[in-house]
């Protein structure tokens, strides 16, 4: 890789600046893609990456400055319009739907028809099934998308802005749900597709993906363009440095290094299972969880893990064994009772939980509507309780009465949060609860678990993430393939540890 600066430009950005409800998004940004380069994006959750993005692939048409595209002044007025000019981007939020085929994900709104108007579903399935092979995706065309991994999907979508044509492509956090040998796949496809000419804009929180892919590598903090450089001239503690504006060393022991785990928790235990089973998920699982601690899950995607903690939580019903929680055997036949039990989930999709076009307080105050009021509704209360929560989770927002939609997807994943703690269960379960965010938010986080291990309460932090699970956990167990193939308690423990155990 080199720092691309011979190679012709094909985006220019000059002087962006976008605000949304008098929050100040981006101010005064440059910003430069080049023909065959892949340009990474860093920066904290809000600092303006997303936003940037936005108006480079039309989403966001009013903006301040002026927009280049192939050495010509352009305003698109849509995401079609700069698909037609060949920008495609990957969302972060993916947008497969989850009940059409794979096939029909990969041409979708691009159908091919006869010249009767029947679609082509034998030629639809074999032209998908190719383009995805040579991608390094073997799928079976015709299973339903929703059926697949997360990290599966992830990658359908990429294939699918990819066989739009799209010759500049925009992927944002595109391996927050992958594991590590999906994400060494992605990065052999990227590698070809670069030096076949196609350029990439790589917006992630992994600061190593973002070094081992990149070219160039822009870091954004507060609205604002702080710094582009050859990725080679850079390494993580500068880029967190430079994210933050703060020395990093608060941040080594929870992102960076390698930690002693505490000796094994004597105190009351909250939730217990034994010999849980799920046909085709996992089998004959064992754990418990303690008050005042943290229990790390960590494993690849696929491994049974997020199917383990929906079992927890009463979304699932295991087909044998037993949970105890308080010191009571439960049969949990819904969420719902899951939640009267103590025990709530905030799940790895935000998007399952939380409703976008609505404001942040009824986000935050829906699961707590019966205690704020028996009969009617008090907005009052809610958006005092909305206030409070964004103060506490340093949520970034212009007021709690913005809608949720206009918050970067780190902020989104702390409104999850906010609406359980302000629940407070005995016994909260995490799936994936650092995905998507900056390692700034990532330690907002891991000062919130500790706040509430000291108040008592027992947390399950499920991710294929080790950075999050070492940061967070004061026990870890390892699983592979619906097992737990090693327990982690009282000794050190650093990331090639978990990649080897899992």
């Amino acid at each position: 890789m080199s720092d691309g600066s011979e190679r012709p430009p094909l985006i220019e950005l000059s002087g962006i600046g976008k605000t949304f409800g008098g929050v100040t998004a981006l101010s005064n940004v440059d910003f430069v893609l080049r023909e065959g380069e892949v340009h990474g994006l860093v920066g904290e959750n809000g600092a303006g990456k997303s936003t940037l993005m936005k108006i480079i692939a039309g989403v966001h048409t009013e903006f301040e400055g002026s927009y280049r595209l192939d050495g010509q002044p352009v305003r698109l007025r849509s995401t079609r319009d700069a698909l037609a000019r060949g920008i495609g981007m990957v969302h972060q939020e993916l947008s497969i739907v989850p009940h059409l085929s794979v096939a029909e994900n990969v041409f979708l709104g691009n159908q091919p028809v006869s010249s009767l108007g029947v679609v082509r579903w034998r030629h639809m399935a074999r032209e998908a099934e190719a383009h995805l092979k040579n991608l390094g995706i073997e799928v079976d065309p015709t299973v339903e998308a929703g059926s697949l991994s997360l990290g599966l999907q992830q990658l359908i979508e990429i294939g699918r802005v990819l066989f739009s044509g799209a010759r500049i492509i925009i992927l944002d956090e595109p391996t927050s749900a992958l594991s590590p040998p999906e994400v060494e796949r992605l990065f052999q496809v990227i590698d070809r597709l670069r030096q076949g000419g196609k350029s990439f804009i790589f917006i992630s929180h992994f600061l190593d993906d973002v070094l081992a892919i990149s070219d160039t590598v822009s870091i954004f903090r507060n609205s604002r363009h702080v710094r582009t450089a050859p990725a080679a001239e850079l390494d993580k503690g500068q880029i967190i440095e430079l994210m933050i504006g703060r020395g990093h060393e608060e941040l080594e022991e929870s992102y960076l290094g390698t930690l002693e785990l505490p000796p094994a928790s004597t105190a009351p235990t909250l939730l217990e299972v034994r010999g849980l089973t799920l046909k085709g998920a996992f089998e004959e699982l064992d754990l418990a969880v303690h008050e005042g601690e943290a229990l790390g899950i960590y494993g690849f995607m696929g491994c049974g893990q997020l199917e383990l903690v929906r079992a927890l939580v009463g979304k699932l019903k295991a087909d044998r064994g037993t949970l105890v929680i308080g010191g009571v055997e439960r049969r949990l036949a819904n969420t719902a009772a899951g939640k009267r039990a103590g025990v709530a989930l905030v799940p790895e999709s935000r998007r399952s939980m939380l409703f976008a076009d609505s404001p942040i307080y009824r986000n935050i105050s829906i699961s707590v509507l019966e205690r704020i009021s028996r009969w009617l509704v008090k907005p009052v209360a809610e958006r005092q309780l909305a206030r409070e929560k964004i103060e506490e989770l340093r949520i970034r927002a212009g007021s709690e009465t913005v809608a949720l939609r206009t918050l970067s997807g780190g902020n989104q994943q702390k409104v999850a949060l906010a609406r359980w703690l302000a629940y407070r269960p005995n016994v909260l379960v995490l799936a994936e609860p650092t995905r998507g965010m900056d390692v700034g938010a990532k330690d907002d986080v891991v000062k919130i678990i500790r706040a509430l291990k000291e108040q008592k309460m027992g947390v399950i932090v499920v991710s294929t993430e080790p950075e999050t699970v070492l940061s967070l956990a004061d026990r870890i167990l390892v699983m592979r393939r619906g097992r737990f193939t090693r327990e982690f308690v009282a000794e050190a423990v650093g990331k090639d540890q978990l990649l080897a155990a899992a």
